[in-house]
């Protein structure tokens, strides 16, 4: 996969006035996933069992490309880091499937024992890992295959890989609200993760997780409603997905302030910066996803 190409931040002062110009695009889908390493494309997918691909500047159904195969609701999507048309899905029906969007086929799946929730996949595209700790091996002259299961003592809502190395870490959002670092990938022979620090950040169920493109801040969210956190491409701004109340507050990571707000006309719980832009979609409002910026306007 190509480089990105690099772009200059803006300033914070700047952002309202240049982000008001964007024009916001909408694609009838319900539910928003993830974008491709590269922007080119973003996933949906929800309980009607389908996950879709779309081009942001095509948002006709009949330009997005439909991916069939899980009996059961898609709960998380995941992209391959390093290969921009390979992605991964967790769903209800207890499989993880992995899929070629340029062949439209699923390329391989594997049996979870139990519901997927939530997926993350390594910096280099070699391991996965869905929410039950279940690491899954991707050799390149076979198939993926489930390894020895690592069970947590508390809920784990999300898991996501450090991608600061090495040596590799993982962090995991928990049931009591806190943030769990622990060494990838586990002990030997006793199969367990290791836990380097453990961050009490929250009063209540810590359900989300990201890490600042810039490796220098960790947001951990939140109690209550929050459902998603996300950082824009340069660490600079940040957004919450939550499932309750309308709008979504933009921040200014540094300061913390508020510099802009998206007015929505429901609870928008999925949020999903570009990555090589200020483009932010969302979803939760009435007619499906929405990509601030794909219908026009420069920034």
């Amino acid at each position: 996969m190509a480089p990105l190409p690099p772009r200059k931040p803006i300033a914070k002062d700047r952002f309202s006035a240049l982000f008001s110009n964007l024009k916001t695009q909408t694609y009838h889908d319900p539910t928003m996933r993830a974008w491709n390493p590269t922007g080119h494309l973003i996933a949906t997918g929800s309980a009607d069992r389908t996950l879709r691909i779309w081009n942001p500047e095509k948002p006709q159904v009949k330009n997005s490309t439909e991916l069939r195969g899980h009996t059961g609701a898609i709960e998380r999507v995941a992209w391959n880091p390093v290969k921009e048309a390979e992605l991964a899905s967790v769903s209800s029906d207890g499989t993880c499937k992995f899929w070629d969007v340029r062949t439209k086929t699923c390329t391989a799946s594997v049996s979870l024992g139990g519901e997927g929730l939530t997926i993350a996949w390594s910096g280099d595209g070699t391991i996965f890992q869905d929410d039950t700790l279940i690491p899954i091996s991707l050799p390149p002259d076979s198939a993926p295959s489930a390894l020895t299961p690592l069970p947590q003592s508390l809920q784990t809502n999300q898991v996501i890989f450090n991608p600061v190395g090495p040596p590799a870490t993982l962090l995991l959002t928990e049931g009591d609200g806190s943030v769990k670092v622990a060494s990838y990938p586990p002990d030997e022979p006793a199969d367990t993760l290791s836990t380097l620090h453990t961050l009490h950040a929250h009063t209540s169920a810590c359900v989300s997780l990201a890490i600042s493109p810039t490796g220098r801040r960790t947001l951990a969210a939140m109690q209550g409603g929050v459902k998603m956190v996300g950082f824009s491409w340069d660490g600079s701004f940040i957004v919450g997905g939550s499932d309750e109340g309308n709008g979504l507050d933009i921040a200014h990571v540094e300061t913390g302030e508020y510099v802009y707000k998206i007015e929505t006309q429901a609870p928008a719980p999925c949020v999903a910066w570009h990555p090589t832009k200020y483009w932010l979609a969302y979803s939760g409002d009435p007619g499906g996803l929405k990509i601030v910026g794909a219908a026009g306007g420069s920034m």
